[in-house]
């Protein structure tokens, strides 16, 4: 009888009930919100599901040593964390991206591309705020890429700075990712008066298939030789969308953009929320992060509709840019795109903003990829 009440007590140590406190189940319950927002309000679903699953596993409470936890060398979910930890996730995203994008919008109309550039204001406008706020130069700056509203490049370049932040870093940007239906809005209404909703632009050019074929090429070179750092992320992304756009590889982007981009966001969604464990995740810096990465994101928006704003001074009646598609510049592609479509379709209904919002969201992509090869160079 001693030995079966001797086992049983075992048994109970190895359970998670044993090894629960509430720091867990306040992680728990923050990863059931993801699912349910993502299930009822469609909140960026492909993301926040697996995000908020993985939260949940994280934090399942594990007696040490079995072998089976995010940060136990070994074990399986450690072996699959190290695409994010290595930062070899990412580039494979971003090929997925280049061969589902289409860079008309930007082609037809170049200047699109400042106005992505000027989003990236967001980047290093939340650097100099985490500098303040006590973070190492390396760890500001992987803190200031959440402003680029770009997931895989803010896992790319925390896993290379600040390897110790990517989970609060990761679930913060995509966090941001998915909100941008709620938190831009307000900021494209507060900076924009109803004239400037209203302005009409010009309907893009037809772009030839000619000029899509080289633009990757050319792009890549262009950016390449700036910020020879940023080249798997950039490498990857034009690479994916010559895939699309040559017309001989239809398979290889087939694959790029479907089945392999939808694999490794579940992977990447799954281990980010895992790596939220409640003893390493809930700390005052990981609140701070979240905090940094609103105001980040915050202007990032701003400054893309102020941007739009000044442009504006320098070009022609019938030339001018709508401002509702500054707000685009960030790379949460294509929703903010969408985004810059919807609040255009309130003022006007048959104002159209989503082919040309989505020049400065593709430029977002390419400028966030940009920003984070420079802060690379500078703090590797």
């Amino acid at each position: 009888m001693e030995n079966i009440i001797n086992n049983l007590r075992q048994f109970w140590q190895y359970t998670g009930f044993a090894n629960c406190n509430y720091q867990y189940l306040l992680m728990i319950a923050i990863g059931i919100t993801f699912i349910y927002l993502a299930i009822k309000f469609h909140w960026e679903p492909l993301l926040l599901v697996p995000i908020g699953f993985g939260i949940i596993i994280g934090n399942i409470p594990l007696f040490q040593g079995l072998n089976v936890g995010v940060y136990e060398k070994g074990s399986v979910l450690n072996i699959l964390y190290q695409g994010v930890r290595q930062g070899f996730y990412p580039p494979l995203i971003f090929m997925g991206i280049g061969a589902m994008t289409d860079f008309s919008a930007l082609i037809s109309n170049p200047k699109l591309l400042l106005v992505g550039a000027a989003c990236q204001f967001g980047i290093f406008g939340a650097y100099a705020l985490a500098l303040r706020a006590g973070f190492s130069p390396s760890e500001a700056a992987a803190i200031g890429i959440i402003g680029g509203a770009d997931g895989p490049t803010a896992i790319f370049l925390s896993s290379k700075l600040a390897p110790d932040l990517i989970g609060a870093i990761a679930v913060s940007a995509y966090s941001y990712m998915a909100l941008v239906p709620m938190i831009q809005p307000p900021i494209m209404r507060l900076l924009t008066t109803k004239k400037e909703r209203l302005i009409r632009m010009k309907p893009p050019r037809a772009v030839s298939q000619t000029e899509k074929q080289i633009f990757p090429i050319i792009g890549f070179l262009l950016t390449a030789f700036i910020v020879p750092s940023a080249i798997p992320l950039l490498g990857m992304l034009f690479f994916g969308n010559l895939l699309k756009e040559s017309g001989v590889t239809r398979r290889l982007a087939q694959t790029a953009s479907g089945p392999m981009c939808d694999i490794v966001t579940t992977l990447i969604g799954l281990t980010v929320g895992a790596s939220t464990q409640a003893d390493k995740f809930l700390q005052l810096n990981s609140v701070k992060i979240f905090v940094l990465g609103a105001i980040s994101f915050i202007i990032a928006t701003a400054a893309g509709v102020l941007f739009v704003k000044f442009l504006n001074l320098f070009l022609k009646e019938g030339n001018k840019i709508n401002p509702l598609i500054g707000n685009a510049g960030v790379s949460a592609v294509p929703d903010s795109a969408r985004v810059s479509n919807v609040q255009g379709l309130k003022y006007d209904p048959n104002n159209y903003l989503l082919m040309h919002a989505m020049g400065p969201n593709v430029a977002g992509v390419i400028g966030s990829a940009v920003a984070a090869g420079i802060l690379l160079s500078f703090f590797a």
